[in-house]
């Protein structure tokens, strides 16, 4: 017979006793749905097609809506009309508003077609390939499509003295990176703003109610709890004897 609160023999494995509420307390989170890969590559695939589309639009109002540089060929040279003009910045901001006008026009449109199925990276990606593609294209297109880049033959086929427009070029190329960058910033603030929530899982403390082991678990929201069950009556380790019989002597 083992003794009572005896120590452990030594080299004995101790085992933890285990915990009740260890079953009901389940703090991992829950395992997130994974998107199909195709869906993802086909949004992304559409939206850079139309990045690039948008960008034959740009590039078409840049080269249409662009200052020009005016150039006069004199007979020692070809020369400057305005020497001091701001053509040439005026075409690269032109070109940065263009592209900013187009991030925040191409994330709008990508925003409220995906919003029900919760955006996702696709999104982002697509966006941002079609906005460097988009703003490659727009620039090259508004170069080849502009005057031609030989000034000496410009300024033979204008003739002497006679003001002729030179190459549209874009001095900064930094402007190229504007739609693409405005287009992720205007989709994260919809998505902050405007995109779909996904529930909160709820907290530890909020699931069924530990009611002891072996006993069924009570949800306090619904209305089917069982009652308690009344405690059987224990007797009374010394009962009493009826009113006016005293203890029985020995015999």
């Amino acid at each position: 017979m083992t003794v009572p609160n005896t120590p452990a023999e030594p080299g004995a494995e101790q085992v933890p006793d285990a915990d009740p509420y260890a079953a009901d307390l389940d703090l991992r989170e829950p395992p997130r749905e994974r998107r199909p890969l195709l869906p993802e590559v086909k949004i992304a695939a559409v939206l850079t097609v139309a990045g690039v589309l948008l960008g034959v639009v740009v590039g078409l109002l840049w080269l249409w809506l662009a200052p020009r540089v005016m150039l006069v060929a004199a007979s020692d040279a070809i020369r400057y009309v305005d020497p001091e003009g701001e053509q040439r910045a005026g075409a690269d901001s032109l070109f940065a508003l263009l592209g900013l006008a187009a991030g925040a026009v191409s994330a709008l449109a990508a925003f409220l077609l995906t919003r029900a199925r919760g955006g996702g990276v696709a999104v982002a990606a697509g966006l941002t390939a079609g906005g460097v593609l988009g703003s490659l294209l727009a620039w090259q297109l508004g170069v080849r499509l502009g005057p031609s880049t030989d000034v000496v033959a410009n300024a033979k086929a204008a003739g002497m003295g006679v003001q002729f427009s030179a190459a549209l070029q874009l001095g900064a190329k930094g402007a190229l990176m504007v739609w693409p960058m405005t287009a992720l910033v205007v989709l994260l603030i919809l998505s902050a703003a405007f995109g779909k929530r996904e529930e909160d899982p709820p907290p530890y403390w909020a699931g069924p109610e530990w009611t002891g082991p072996g006993e069924p678990a009570v949800h306090p929201e619904d209305g089917n709890a069982p009652a308690p069950a009344e405690s059987a009556e224990q007797p009374e380790e010394n009962p009493k004897p009826p009113t006016g019989q005293g203890p029985t002597p020995p015999a």
